[in-house]
């Protein structure tokens, strides 16, 4: 096998494996088994939660808890509802949506409780909330959280009798401050009786749901989340990144108390963000699909009569493509990267000297620099003067990954598309990458994991040497690297990719590391004439974004903005 034909199979790959860990499973129609999660029979309530705008207080709320309300009913729930009144300030914002002000708003959560066997064991609860924001029927946010909680806990009674008792909360005023979320953890008795949360939110109307926030000390219902989820999705790199934004979510609420916490989430089809274009219509159903069965499988285990997990030191964890979670200690790490150490230093005395290598570490910082110089450039030029809206950018995020892939490839073609690399320049390519791995193994140890363990991997490719070992070890533990790399990629222009996308740079870095035991240098003339190419083309694109008219997705409330 040629280097050309391995770097070829290795791209394919790579690109299937990004496909696989971004796309959710297609939905299970009504006439699924009783006992499966079905997002055919969930849209029912979607459809009929999420006609209209649904702001909290208002008519229109009322009539949507009382469906909610029957529903449990239905099933044989306990239900009640528990009304409290707003704080000023969530007044003054529901004021503001409504315009009609109301210095003392009443909220009402919604509370079923399916019993279990043995009332005495701490209960698992299920979250979501059921009001809106002004302007937005919110089938994503948070109808589908309400929706799955509520198939849920229908496919929970098809068989039977739970060990455990099964909450359902569905909050009030979370758009307004968490404020439904609040009054439970803080005032409801029921909240002593409660073990374990798991909430649902949605940050736009479609992709795979992930699991981006857990309670501190995670080990343990991280494992009992890896044994039951049969696709799962979500990251310790998520969890990490999550602590350090100023997001919020009614887990929120639960931080710092005994309660064991997972949070769910979907954050694709940006666009549809507290949109007026929010409908069920437009709401992804395979999307709704992957967040029930998540929930669902993890739900099962929790509601089990062995004890709920407790807490145990924070673990590494990431879903391999929506296939497995793989968890493991955090101190692994430093293992990996003894391992790639030791990997480094026999394919440096292949061949090439120290001047090889601080030519092929200086064609990476050259990489990283000129890769986040171009991207900031084209992301300016897609902003342009005057105040920015957040929900357009949303909007031109599909836009965005490609000004950032183009411009991205462009800065890999121009430092790397023509080198001939020798075994201690690509060595030597690797050294910032681990020297960065040591720091974030350090620093941050839970979420070192996504350069820690490509720097191994591609150590060992480096290791093989240059044979048609070599080449089909580069080609078996690259092709994972560079499906993750660009699924991460792809994740993390839809999280931070509107006002950062230079945190596309990091999975550029790694991934170009994957590939480049197999690459073949171009001629300079052609790689230079490819960026050019490509550069024309981020720049188009981020014209595109700053010419286009406000999109018609952008909340009634920004609009002005």
């Amino acid at each position: 096998m040629s280097k050309r034909l391995a770097l070829f199979v290795a791209l394919v790959l790579g690109a299937l494996l990004a496909i696989r860990a971004t796309t959710p499973p297609a939905p299970v129609g009504a006439d699924a088994p009783p006992q499966v999660f079905a997002a055919g029979r969930a849209m029912a309530d979607v459809r009929a939660i999420a006609a209209r705008p649904h702001l909290a207080a208002s008519p229109e709320d009322a009539a949507v808890r009382a469906h909610i309300a029957r529903r449990m009913a239905a099933m044989g729930l306990e239900v009640h509802e528990s009304a409290f009144t707003a704080p000023p300030d969530s007044a003054k914002r529901l004021a503001w949506w409504s315009g009609k002000p109301d210095p003392a708003p009443r909220l009402t959560n919604v509370i079923g409780v399916l019993a279990g066997k043995d009332r005495s064991l701490p209960a698992v609860l299920l979250m979501a909330h059921h009001d809106t924001v002004g302007g937005s029927p919110g089938a994503a946010d948070d109808t589908a959280g309400v929706a799955s909680l509520l198939e849920t806990a229908r496919a929970v009674r098809s068989q039977g009798q739970p060990a455990r008792d099964l909450v359902l909360l569905v909050t009030d005023g979370e758009e307004l401050g968490l404020d439904g979320a609040h009054h439970f953890f803080t005032a409801d008795p029921l909240r002593a009786h409660v073990g374990a949360v798991i909430n649902m939110e949605a940050r736009g109307g479609g992709g795979r749901t992930t699991l981006f926030e857990t309670s501190a000390d995670n080990g343990a219902a991280i494992a009992r989340a890896a044994g039951a989820i049969q696709r799962p999705g979500g990251s310790s790199l998520a969890v990490f990144i999550y602590k350090v934004l100023p997001n919020d979510t009614d887990l929120t609420e639960t931080r710092g108390g005994p309660w064991t916490g997972y949070n769910f989430a979907m954050i694709g089809r940006p666009q549809l963000y507290h949109s007026p274009k929010a409908t069920p219509a437009a709401l992804d159903q395979g999307a709704l699909q992957d967040m029930g069965a998540q929930v669902l499988d993890l739900a099962r285990a929790l509601l089990v009569a062995e004890p709920l997990p407790g807490k145990a030191a924070d673990v590494v964890f990431f879903d391999v493509f929506g296939m497995f979670l793989l968890v493991y200690p955090a101190w692994a790490g430093w293992v990996m990267l003894a391992v790639a150490a030791l990997a480094l230093g026999l394919a440096a005395r292949r061949g090439g000297g120290w001047g090889a290598g601080a030519a092929g570490a200086g064609r990476m910082l050259a990489l990283i620099g000129l890769a986040g110089v171009v991207l900031c450039a084209v992301n300016a030029l897609s902003v342009g003067a005057g105040q920015v809206n957040y929900y357009d950018r949303l909007a031109a995020i599909p836009r965005l990954e490609v000004m950032a892939l183009c411009g991205g490839l462009a800065a890999f073609l121009l430092t790397m598309g023509a080198w001939k690399a020798k075994p201690a320049g690509l060595v030597g390519a690797a050294l910032p990458l681990f020297l960065l791995g040591a720091m974030l193994q350090a620093l941050a140890p839970t979420a070192g994991y996504v350069v820690v363990l490509p720097i191994m991997l591609a150590a060992l490719a480096m290791a093989a040497g240059e044979g048609l070992a070599g080449r089909l070890a580069a080609l078996v533990l690259g092709a994972p690297v560079l499906g993750y790399m660009v699924a991460m990629g792809h994740q993390v222009m839809q999280g931070v990719g509107p006002n950062l996308p230079v945190a596309a740079v990091l999975p550029l870095a790694v991934g170009s590391l994957a590939v480049l035991p197999l690459w073949e240098a171009l001629n300079s003339r052609t790689a230079r004439m490819a960026a050019a190419v490509l550069l024309v083309i981020a720049l188009g694109t981020s014209l595109t974004v700053r010419l286009d008219p406000l999109a018609d997705t952008v909340p009634v409330y920004s609009a002005d903005k």
